[in-house]
């Protein structure tokens, strides 16, 4: 199966890469606006498409995109959750314990690698970039470029997916996302709101950062509709 880009004949599409994704739900978002759109990740599509390019992100954001979306960036070292593994009080001291089967070595090389790709992305030659990753904990904002600003934090249930899981997003040349369908979120201790935290409790397995990685595809049709738009008019207008 093929993917096809059926662009406008009144403008030109974007270039767009979809970084670290494999599902092809925000691919497909930006396809069905006749964006000239990709996805990159070492893993390889969910689905079969000609539009994804297996690899390190890092060998391709530099030929030459209009926009840059990275959903599913490293994140494990970086965020608030994963800080009680890193260090002690205070920076870089020796934990109380870690988790089952790692040693600290190979958990700061995975932090080192988490603040080298998303750092390679921010700083990429494109001229708007989006980088989905959970707030960070202080470890990794003190290795973080200096323009990085605080991210703007969106749920999918502002988006028509009946879900929680609060999403940052790092924005440079683009707009905060606005809610195009917010839901009522269900009331805490019932069988729905136990549904909507599936990814919190996602029990630990071989397909929990699949799970945890999920990209929903309401938020995806606003990053289609509003950050493809803004960056369209842009083009446009230049």
């Amino acid at each position: 199966m093929h993917d096809t880009c059926v662009c406008s004949p009144m403008t030109s599409p974007l270039r767009v890469l979809i970084g670290c994704a494999t599902s092809c739900v925000a691919l497909d978002a930006f396809l069905t606006r006749g964006h000239d759109a990709w996805q990159c990740d070492l893993l390889p599509a969910d689905k079969p498409t000609n539009r994804h390019i297996q690899g390190d992100i890092r060998d391709v954001i530099g030929w030459g995109w209009d926009l840059l979306i990275v959903s599913n960036p490293p994140c494990t070292r970086l965020c608030r959750s994963g800080r009680q593994w890193m260090s002690g009080p205070g920076k870089w001291t020796p934990p109380k314990k870690l988790p089952k089967g790692r040693d600290l070595a190979s958990m700061k090389a995975e932090f080192d690698e988490g603040v080298a790709i998303f750092t390679a992305c921010w700083t990429a030659p494109v001229p708007r970039v989006a980088i989905e990753n959970p707030e960070m904990n202080d470890l990794a904002r003190d290795r973080m470029p200096s323009d990085l600003a605080k991210p703007q934090m969106v749920q999918p249930w502002w988006f028509g997916d009946p879900a929680f899981k609060g999403t940052g997003l790092y924005l440079r040349n683009l707009p905060d996302l606005s809610a195009t369908r917010r839901l009522e979120p269900p009331r805490p201790g019932t069988a729905e709101h136990k549904k909507w935290s599936a990814i919190h409790r996602a029990p630990p397995g071989p397909d929990r950062w699949k799970i945890r990685s999920k990209t929903f595809p309401g938020m995806a049709e606003a990053w289609a509709e509003q950050w493809g738009g803004h960056a369209l008019g842009q083009e446009i207008a230049a």
